[in-house]
């Protein structure tokens, strides 16, 4: 297969393992947990004074591979159209980090790692773990690869949960931020879908309180799961764009079988899902996602004040997942606290999935934005609030 002229081509995943006992790392929890291994790749070439790096976090499901190809995959990187030579986060430019939180299962130590007490598989014996704690992992990764200040950190959904923390934790590190597709907490309704998928993967006979890694795994439960959870991803247009009510060749008489494309499009997703997903990861990173509540007991005045940095703020008209209103509480927070914040919502189809399909219009902005912090110094700029609606490109 060719590797397109826009690609960063073959990339290799790296691994960093830090914590080793009796040096453990404490999770916001209290527990301690080590040693700890983060999956991680990197884009482009880090500048002589280390100030062009991005870290980019993903989402629920998302890994390390954010771009470019493996040489035993023909599938990109889940953030692929934005990373590369004149793309958004533009290699030719930018030092680009991206790594697999630890509670994941694409080489981030997690509940199917080893524990070093047992030499078993940790499965529920795996400690709670925080967006906070992903974020504290992170920051280890970037001191190992000596980077001191980011450019910039980004993520969509709990990658923007992520950038979120890093504005909160460690305002000093980071330039600016650019949180997509995101919220300061879980409303009800968010963690009710996350308790409807964690209720499927539990009661699937196979689950065996987490202890199924010498058996066959909860799969029907974890399909579910995904099922329940990519319905949540669209939205109403869209759905009916890419299915309305059209039928599969049926064969036989009609009972319960997914007669309805629909149907056969979310059981295929729930079944892919299961190939790369470990099930006790999907309880522990969506309960990560439910605790997540950066206010905390501070008022949304106080979250971010005294941080210099610059934020572009992106949502999408369709989202209803993560709904526009709740990223404009998060510039609404910036402007309280005097932080330059750029509000940006996208007309898109999409749904959930547009920050992850709108490359186009995403690029535009976060190119312009990129290209001002770059350029701007660290001298701290004037409070100031911007809404931009862009027509989506479908």
């Amino acid at each position: 297969m060719g590797i397109p002229d826009d690609s960063i081509g073959i990339v290799e995943t790296k691994y960093f393992t830090f914590a080793a006992p009796p040096h453990e790392m404490v999770l916001e929890s209290g527990e301690r947990l080590g040693p700890i291994t983060l999956a991680y790749e990197t884009y482009g070439q880090l500048d002589k004074d280390k100030s062009n790096a991005i870290l980019v976090a993903h989402a629920l499901s998302g890994d390390a591979h954010a771009a470019g190809l493996h040489h035993e995959e023909k599938t990109p990187g889940w953030w692929d159209s934005m990373i590369g030579p004149g793309k958004a986060m533009d290699t030719d430019k930018y030092f680009v980090v991206a790594s697999n939180v630890i509670g994941g299962c694409k080489g981030s130590t997690g509940p199917a790692s080893t524990n070093p007490k047992t030499g078993r598989p940790y499965g529920q014996d795996f400690p709670i773990v925080s967006i906070k704690d992903m974020v504290d992992a992170q920051v280890q990764l970037l001191d190992h690869l000596g980077i001191e200040r980011l450019l910039t950190v980004t993520g969509g959904s709990m990658g923007g949960m992520q950038a979120l923390q890093w504005m909160v934790s460690y305002p000093e590190r980071i330039r600016s931020a650019i949180p997509i597709s995101t919220a300061l907490k879980h409303t009800p309704q968010q963690i009710a879908f996350d308790e409807v998928g964690r209720q499927a993967i539990m009661a699937d006979p196979n689950w065996s309180e987490g202890n199924y890694y010498d058996h066959s795994p909860p799969a029907k439960g974890l399909a579910v799961a995904r099922m329940v959870g990519h319905i949540t991803y669209m939205s109403e247009a869209s759905m009916a764009e890419k299915f309305g009510r059209k039928m599969k060749e049926s064969k036989g008489p009609m009972k319960f079988s997914p007669d309805f494309e629909v149907e056969g499009y979310l059981e295929y997703r729930g079944e892919n899902f299961v190939k790369r997903f470990d099930a006790n990861s999907y309880l522990y990173i969506t309960k990560a996602m439910d605790y997540f509540d950066v206010v905390g007991r501070k008022t949304p005045a106080e979250i971010f004040k005294g941080l210099k940095a610059k934020v572009l703020v992106i949502a999408f008209k369709s989202d209803w997942l993560y709904p526009a209103h709740q990223s404009q509480e998060i510039v609404k927070a910036c402007k309280w606290a005097g932080v330059e914040a750029t509000y940006c919502e996208v007309h898109s189809t999409y749904g959930h999935d547009a920050f992850l399909l709108e490359s186009g219009e995403e690029t535009r902005l976060i190119k312009h934005f990129l290209s001002s912090v770059h350029a701007s110094g660290d001298g701290p700029g004037k409070a100031a609030s911007h809404e931009i609606r862009l027509p989506g490109n479908r």
